[in-house]
């Protein structure tokens, strides 16, 4: 059974067609899988009956040879999609018991293609963070160890429990979201793939809003090609979600081509950090070298108003945040603690309901949006954010992607920044530019750190043009050949799940 969970989406959606095995004894692999990776707290809610009733269904539809597009595979949900009738949290204590009577688009699309739910992942409260240990359910742990050291590590976040789970071979693929990088970070992190879409490809209906404007539904994947697969079964025009763009969705896996021969790879030298790591810089210049190889052409860019993303992020979505989470008063669902009056009730249901850090970004956002301060900040944020969209518009008439770092480190220790915001916050510098233009960008593992921990290194496209940075993704892939595994996977496969040892293939 083990050897089912090392499958890719697509070797597994092959395997399932050719019939050498079925949809069902898929599911009970991953279902033992989920069970097995419980110590790194991935899951909110673990869904194995619903997993096993879809995935008979799927050996149904198999059997007559009306396989859907993803029949029968076992994917993970951030526990910030609406899944019907399951509990959806955000990890929050404030939605506690919550059960929407309703299914998000993006999941509704996913179980309409035939793939299979083994539950919700863990992640930061109300996807406020850069590490899954801001959730009320407890930190996530990165199935990833430092050598010789057994300090449980973030999975990077918010999507860290979706993140942490298709790294630990628990799921074939997961949805996660990126606000301001929370795919692409805790994809850097662990080792495998992660996809922000354009805004607007993937339906926000459903969706528990962090900053509106901002949040992209994306996929967590083992591979370039499985990002490809899940993207499509995600993507799509919604009706019922104004932003969602009314535009065909390609077939990105025909993408993976392999031929970036004459592209143009943009190199903005704003990336280039203080206090970033030598290592990061060195694989930096690899990846520069690999397209290289591959035909592509490296151009050197400047985006100079990279510097002010951080700080425009940090007003425009707290303030999205601050409207957005108003909702919950403890009036209509989820926690209600009494008060004397009415405004009692609103003051200790979100006392209680609401974790430190999403009480700061509320705060944050109520602050910069309050008479006297909405023009000097946040209208100055847009504006920022307006230039940082329009130097990347001017990137692309002289290139066809950019290649960056993803963060700028690997994954650090549980509790180690937690005092420090904004050390926090830092971790999100690459990423941040990309979800303020709203354009694509994939993060692809790419080698390991000093200490044989992962890093990936990033693509960011033009808007709607995924097909670019998927090609340009397989053609970094294969270059980089990432084979390592994480400690979870090597110790549970040799020494009855101890992850303390350290192991990882040599490059």
């Amino acid at each position: 059974m083990t050897a089912l969970t090392r499958l890719t989406m697509a070797a597994a959606r092959d395997g399932l067609r050719r019939r050498n095995f079925t949809a069902t004894e898929l599911a009970a692999a991953h279902v033992a899988a989920v069970e097995a990776a419980r110590p790194l707290n991935a899951f909110v809610t673990e869904t194995p009956e619903l997993a096993m009733a879809q995935a008979a269904e799927s050996d149904r539809r198999l059997q007559r040879g009306e396989a859907r597009p993803l029949e029968g595979l076992p994917l993970a949900i951030k526990d910030l999609f609406c899944t019907k009738d399951i509990l959806t949290t955000a990890s929050s204590h404030i939605l506690d018991g919550f059960k929407p009577p309703y299914e998000s688009t993006v999941t509704a699309q996913l179980w309409a293609a035939g793939a299979v739910m083994l539950g919700k992942t863990n992640m930061d409260e109300f996807a406020m963070g850069s590490s899954t240990t801001t959730s009320y359910y407890g930190p996530t742990e990165n199935p990833w160890r430092r050598p010789g050291d057994n300090r449980p590590l973030v999975p990077g976040g918010s999507s860290g429990g979706s993140a942490a789970i298709v790294a630990a071979c628990g799921a074939l693929g997961a949805t996660g979201t990126d606000t301001g990088g929370s795919i692409r970070q805790p994809a850097s992190f662990t080792g495998i793939v992660g996809m922000k879409p354009t805004y607007g490809r993937c339906s926000r209906w459903g969706v528990v809003a962090f900053a509106s404007s901002l949040d992209h539904p994306g996929p967590l994947t083992r591979t370039v090609r499985d990002a490809a697969m899940l993207l499509r079964g995600m993507a799509g025009h919604d009706p019922k979600d104004s932003t969602s763009a009314p535009v065909a969705v390609p077939d990105f896996e025909a993408a993976l081509t392999g031929d970036i021969r004459g592209l143009k790879v943009g190199i903005p030298k704003e990336y280039r950090v203080d206090g970033m790591p030598g290592e990061i810089e060195t694989l930096w210049q690899r990846g520069i070298e690999w397209l290289k190889t591959a035909g592509a052409h490296p151009v050197e860019i400047s985006l100079p108003m990279t510097k002010y993303a951080l700080p425009a992020y940090y007003i425009v979505a707290p303030a999205e945040a601050s409207s957005n989470l108003a909702r919950y008063d403890g009036v209509r669902f989820g926690l209600r603690v009494d008060g004397k009056s009415l405004e009692e009730m609103y003051e200790l249901t979100r006392a209680a309901g609401f974790g430190a850090e999403v009480r700061r970004r509320v705060l944050i956002g109520t602050y910069v949006l309050s008479a006297g301060y909405y023009d000097a900040y946040y209208v100055k944020a847009q504006r920022v954010r307006t230039l940082i969209a329009r130097d990347f518009a001017e990137a692309f008439k002289m290139v066809d992607c950019i290649l960056t770092p993803t963060a700028p480190s690997s994954a650090f220790a549980i509790g180690e920044k937690s005092d420090d915001p904004i050390a926090m916050y830092l971790n999100d510098v690459f990423t941040v530019p990309a979800d303020l233009a709203g354009i694509p960008a994939i993060s692809v593992p790419a080698g390991l750190d000093e200490s044989g921990l992962p890093l990936g290194l990033q693509i960011i496209g033009r808007a709607f043009d995924e097909e670019t940075v998927f090609r340009v993704a397989g053609v970094l892939e294969e270059a980089a050949s990432f084979t390592a595994t994480p400690q979870f996977i090597a110790g549970a496969s040799s020494s009855g799940g101890d992850i303390g040892s350290g192991h990882h293939e040599p490059h």
